[in-house]
């Protein structure tokens, strides 16, 4: 099999050279949480409401214009993956779902769990897609172990270096079990909702509900100044 090729356990339907390239744009999404970081919530919101609207625009405009359509797949169809090709289903691209999860992820959850989650969905999906695609040959679920683990990994030293609300010791601890579901979210999602959106929905909630069981004598209003 040669390097980068589709094993049997993989889902890719776009050329691994390709993958990088998606991949790579993917990374700028880091620009979300780092500039989230400096910015107030409300301020953070509007942008992303702003963005995601012209994203959603673009997408359904390539389904009602056969014009626009030659243009946007001339310039971005080698990016896309079957499902978002799809014209009866007329599924939304990734990175429309990105910035609607970075929307609905900044309405619900505090800053500190904002950050932690939304970077754990750029790096570590990364991660195990190209980890995955590349190394995978033991299955595991529905994808890899290769890009399962990758992916706990690299969401495990993500939380080590985020913005905590105290610097508890227990914070790591809750961070790296929320690590651990948004790599089994990862890997079990597909086919049934997009990852962009499942796994930093799971990362945030899982990492909320330990917060409030872990710490709850810690004021809500915390969570909004990492430190």
């Amino acid at each position: 099999m040669l390097p980068g090729q589709m094993t049997q356990i993989d889902y890719g339907s776009i050329k691994y050279r390709d993958e990088l390239v998606r991949k790579l744009i993917h990374l700028f999404s880091l620009s979300i949480p780092i500039i989230y970081y400096f910015i107030p919530t409300t301020v953070s919101i509007i942008i992303l409401a702003i963005l995601t609207i012209i994203a959603l625009l673009i997408d359904f405009g390539r389904f009602i214009s056969s014009s626009f359509a030659v243009i946007f797949y001339r310039a971005f169809g080698f990016l896309l993956r079957e499902h978002e090709l799809d014209k009866k289903k007329k599924n939304l691209t990734g990175a429309s779902y990105v910035l609607i999860s970075a929307l609905i992820c900044a309405i619900i959850f505090p800053k500190v769990i904002f950050i932690t989650a939304f970077t754990i969905l750029i790096v570590s999906d990364t991660m195990a897609a190209l980890i995955g695609r590349k190394f995978g040959r033991h299955k595991f679920l529905r994808k890899s172990f290769e890009g399962t683990f990758a992916f706990f990994i690299s969401a495990s030293i993500i939380v080590l270096l985020t913005p905590k609300v105290g610097d508890y010791f227990l914070e790591y601890l809750i961070g790296i079990i929320a690590a651990l579901v948004g790599a089994l979210v990862e890997n079990i999602s597909y086919g049934f909702v997009d990852d962009n959106l499942a796994i930093p929905l799971s990362v945030g909630f899982t990492m909320w509900v330990l917060y409030l069981l872990f710490f709850p004598h810690l004021p809500l209003i915390l969570y909004n100044v990492p430190r």
